[in-house]
Protein backbone atom coordinates (compact mmCIF):
# COMPACT_ATOMS: atom_id res chain seq x y z
CA UNK A 1 0.00 0.00 0.00
CA UNK A 2 0.89 3.26 -1.00
CA UNK A 3 2.63 5.83 2.21
CA UNK A 4 0.24 7.96 0.96
CA UNK A 5 -2.75 6.34 0.56
CA UNK A 6 -5.10 7.14 3.48
CA UNK A 7 -4.13 10.51 2.99
CA UNK A 8 -5.52 10.60 -0.23
CA UNK A 9 -8.86 8.93 0.78
CA UNK A 10 -8.70 11.84 3.24
CA UNK A 11 -8.12 14.39 0.85
CA UNK A 12 -10.74 13.47 -1.66
CA UNK A 13 -13.56 14.88 0.81
CA UNK A 14 -12.53 18.05 0.55
CA UNK A 15 -13.90 20.92 -1.18
CA UNK A 16 -11.29 22.47 -3.57
CA UNK A 17 -9.54 24.32 -3.91
CA UNK A 18 -8.33 24.43 -0.92
CA UNK A 19 -5.45 26.15 1.45
CA UNK A 20 -3.75 23.70 2.53
CA UNK A 21 -1.43 23.67 5.80
CA UNK A 22 1.95 21.65 5.06
CA UNK A 23 4.62 21.19 7.67
CA UNK A 24 7.73 20.19 7.44
CA UNK A 25 10.84 19.97 9.38
CA UNK A 26 15.01 20.02 8.59
CA UNK A 27 18.49 20.97 8.40
CA UNK A 28 18.85 24.82 7.96
CA UNK A 29 20.93 24.01 4.65
CA UNK A 30 17.77 21.99 2.92
CA UNK A 31 15.30 25.30 3.74
CA UNK A 32 15.93 26.49 0.33
CA UNK A 33 15.16 23.29 -1.52
CA UNK A 34 11.57 23.16 0.66
CA UNK A 35 11.18 26.83 -0.53
CA UNK A 36 11.51 26.23 -3.88
CA UNK A 37 8.88 23.31 -4.11
CA UNK A 38 6.08 25.52 -1.97
CA UNK A 39 7.23 28.94 -4.52
CA UNK A 40 3.85 30.17 -4.03
CA UNK A 41 2.79 29.51 -0.78
CA UNK A 42 2.76 32.08 2.38
CA UNK A 43 5.84 30.44 4.89
CA UNK A 44 7.09 30.99 8.12
CA UNK A 45 10.13 29.10 9.78
CA UNK A 46 11.39 28.93 13.30
CA UNK A 47 14.98 27.44 14.24
CA UNK A 48 14.81 24.70 17.17
CA UNK A 49 16.12 25.61 20.39
CA UNK A 50 19.77 24.49 19.39
CA UNK A 51 19.87 25.72 15.47
CA UNK A 52 19.85 21.97 14.01
CA UNK A 53 17.12 22.37 12.70
CA UNK A 54 14.07 24.40 11.20
CA UNK A 55 10.16 24.26 11.25
CA UNK A 56 8.68 25.23 7.88
CA UNK A 57 5.10 26.15 7.87
CA UNK A 58 3.41 26.77 4.47
CA UNK A 59 -0.07 27.65 3.64
CA UNK A 60 -0.73 26.94 -0.24
CA UNK A 61 -3.98 26.61 -2.42
CA UNK A 62 -4.01 23.75 -3.77
CA UNK A 63 -6.46 22.63 -6.24
CA UNK A 64 -6.49 18.92 -6.18
CA UNK A 65 -5.26 16.15 -3.62
CA UNK A 66 -3.08 14.78 -6.46
CA UNK A 67 -1.50 18.03 -6.17
CA UNK A 68 -0.69 18.31 -2.07
CA UNK A 69 0.30 14.30 -2.59
CA UNK A 70 2.62 15.05 -5.14
CA UNK A 71 4.23 18.06 -3.27
CA UNK A 72 4.76 15.68 -0.40
CA UNK A 73 6.10 13.19 -2.19
CA UNK A 74 8.90 16.14 -3.75
CA UNK A 75 9.78 16.75 -0.23
CA UNK A 76 10.08 13.27 0.70
CA UNK A 77 13.36 13.15 -1.68
CA UNK A 78 15.11 16.11 0.45
CA UNK A 79 17.37 14.22 2.85
CA UNK A 80 17.03 14.88 6.69
CA UNK A 81 13.14 16.54 5.77
CA UNK A 82 10.61 14.92 8.01
CA UNK A 83 6.99 15.86 6.86
CA UNK A 84 4.54 16.80 9.65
Amino acid sequence: MDQFQKLYEQLKEQKYPLLYPFKFIGPPEKVNQLKKLLKDAELSQKPSRNGKYISLTAKAMMMDPESIIELYREAAKIKGVISL
